[in-house]
């Protein structure tokens, strides 16, 4: 029988409500809030609690506070990559950044949804506030040499090639390939870059 965490990491219904996934979430917070109020100087300290809030990150990594998460273990970084601030990633999947990326202020990726259908949308079955509506989570992957641009949006599922840049203000709904400049809402390619 699956747990709780290998449902969301699976990409199925789960609970969010589960003790397991509650007692990280909390964890998360704690080490957010940590980071996030931390003197940005002091490189160890903050080094040490990206160490406990990512499930795993490369050298010369910079995140530039404040910085919000769901979980933080289901985010892996790269080598040489700055996120700046205000950035959201909604982790109840797997988010994967290559090496050498860049990432805007203010984006937000989501590695999570709920149905769009009302009908569907109500979790029955479980009787609390954080687990009234249905949940379902998709991977995130952006390559190598990928940069973000301040403002977007990256919906769960959505792969974004090596060298790519997305334009800043722009909504992924899907799939980015590589080697290209893409904008918009919905983000689209508007021409190959090498």
């Amino acid at each position: 029988m699956k747990t709780e965490k290998q449902k969301m990491l699976a990409g199925e219904s789960y609970n969010p409500t589960d003790k397991e996934l509650l007692n990280r979430w909390h964890l998360a917070k704690k080490i957010m809030k940590e980071f996030n109020h931390a003197d940005t100087q002091d490189e160890r300290k903050l080094n040490n609690l990206l160490e406990m809030l990512l499930g795993s990150k490369g050298k010369n990594l910079w995140i530039s506070a404040p910085f919000f998460v769901d979980y933080g273990e289901n985010i892996h970084i790269g080598d040489n990559c700055e996120i700046n601030m205000n950035c959201v990633f909604l982790d109840c999947n797997k988010i994967t950044i290559g090496d050498n990326c860049g990432i805007g202020p203010n984006v937000q990726i989501y590695a999570v949804s709920h149905p769009v259908d009302p009908r569907e949308r109500l979790n029955k079955e479980i009787n609390a506030p954080m687990g009234a509506w249905k949940i379902h989570s998709a991977p995130v992957t952006l390559g190598n040499n990928v940069w973000i641009g301040g403002g977007s949006i990256i919906l769960q599922g959505v792969t974004i090639g090596d060298n790519t840049t997305i334009g800043a203000g722009s909504v992924v709904t899907q799939s980015i390939p590589a080697n290209c400049l893409a904008a918009g809402n919905p983000c689209r390619v508007i021409k190959e870059l090498c």
